[in-house]
């Protein structure tokens, strides 16, 4: 079924040119893959990229002061978010309200993958642990 949720003649293009960043390069080391901020092309998000192999082994306890969405590329993960644990796998979106403390795990077997995005221009975040 074709949608139509808005009238394209409503939006007026605000200038900025289509533009391109690497977020990570797949032979790099470490969990930590990349971050591309908003403010390099003068977006409202960021992105990063997660992954490891270790199971049980994840990004530390912490607050951000804007939501985050976290989509699970491969694997399986338990995500904490504030009194919520969920389990999740590929193919699932979890969702981080602002100002909740936050924390996920690979719960294996192999390789945990995420792209996690940061409704935010820049990358803003307090560890709690």
């Amino acid at each position: 079924m074709p949608r139509r949720d808005f009238d394209p003649a409503s939006v007026t293009a605000d200038g900025r040119a289509a533009s391109k960043e690497t977020l990570f390069d797949g032979a790099a080391a470490g969990p930590w893959r990349g971050v591309v901020e908003g403010v390099a092309w003068g977006g409202q998000t960021t992105v990063l990229a997660y992954g490891t192999d270790t199971i049980g082994e994840g990004p530390r306890l912490h607050v951000h002061p804007y939501d985050e969405t976290f989509i699970v590329i491969a694997g399986r993960a338990r995500f904490f978010v504030g009194d919520t644990t969920l389990e999740a796998a590929q193919g699932d979106v979890v969702f981080g309200p602002a100002g909740v403390p936050h924390r996920f795990e690979n719960l294996g077997p192999g390789r945990l993958q995420t792209i996690d995005i940061h409704h935010s221009p820049k990358w803003i975040q307090t560890d709690l642990d």
